[in-house]
């Protein structure tokens, strides 16, 4: 695997692969990464003739009280794993080649970004498509690879290819948990004993949601009133929001008649988790 800063550099490297008729697959990660980040990674070698990793920790995505200081990072381990997935090239380009200074150009979605986690993280999603869109103009891979855990980030990107027309594919996998449940991400670390077990609730809920659906339940009134009521009798979580919103748009849907989205959001004492289930009526 060879590790890459410069954006030239990897430019000129994925031009020469291009020029050779292969494929490029594409992972965009934070790093401290995980088994989610590794089936996105697994996905694009099985997929793609060449796979790259970008490691970047995007400032523009953290709002001001947030972790961005404090976000973990160990980019020797985990440019040890990729290198044993057998990843072609790590790209981790430096902040000021990304956003040098005088830096003013920012890209939105706007129907999509302020709704969801867009509330209370109001800049989130500006600073995700920015930096997204930069990594695709550097690499300008054919296949990107992303996880439904962050299925609002998903829908957004996909909306931003295909408004501003880019010759990629979005690729969306599932969730990845741990053995109990609970979703995998980054910001677990950061949960301590009793904090991890009462993060259980997130998963809990979401099944019993399914069931509810499975069940013939097609309200989502109902269907809102026991999932919180279920997180609610953990004392340690507080909710940030949950809802049942529609795919694409990410409206808020009444009735579910075909395929929605169940997403929610949490705080674990200053820890904010998200999760998610996609619910499809039978046919």
């Amino acid at each position: 695997m060879k590790i890459i800063a410069k954006l030239g550099k990897m430019r000129s490297v994925v031009k020469d692969v291009k020029s050779q008729g292969k494929t490029v697959g594409f992972v965009p990660t934070m790093g401290s990464l995980h088994e989610g980040h590794l089936s996105l990674v697994r996905e694009s070698l099985r997929k793609t003739d060449v796979t790259v990793v970008s490691i970047f920790v995007n400032p523009a995505q953290f709002g001001p009280k947030e972790d961005f200081k404090d976000y973990p990072r160990d980019l020797k381990q985990d440019s040890e794993i990729l290198e044993r997935e057998g990843v072609d090239y790590l790209f981790v380009p430096d902040t000021d080649k990304i956003y040098p200074e005088g830096y003013e150009t920012y890209v939105e979605v706007h129907d999509l970004e302020d709704k969801l986690c867009g509330r209370s993280r109001p800049s989130h999603f500006r600073g995700v498509c920015t930096v997204v869109l930069k990594l695709f103009n550097i690499i300008t891979p054919d296949i990107s690879f992303f996880g439904q855990k962050d299925a609002q980030q998903a829908i957004i990107l996909k909306r931003m290819v295909q408004d501003l027309n880019l010759d990629l594919r979005i690729e969306v996998l599932p969730i990845i948990r741990e053995k109990d449940g609970l979703a995998i991400s980054s910001r677990n670390s950061y949960l301590n004993q009793k904090e991890r077990k009462a993060a259980l609730v997130l998963s809990r809920s979401l099944k019993e949601a399914q069931l509810m659906i499975k069940k013939g339940e097609k309200g989502s009134a109902a269907i809102l009133g026991r999932t919180k009521e279920i997180i609610n009798e953990e004392p340690l979580v507080k909710i940030d929001y949950v809802e049942v919103v529609d795919m694409d748009k990410l409206t808020p849907v009444t009735r579910i008649e075909k395929e929605v989205l169940v997403a929610l959001a949490v705080f674990i004492g200053k820890v904010r988790l998200i999760d998610n289930t996609i619910l499809r009526m039978k046919e």
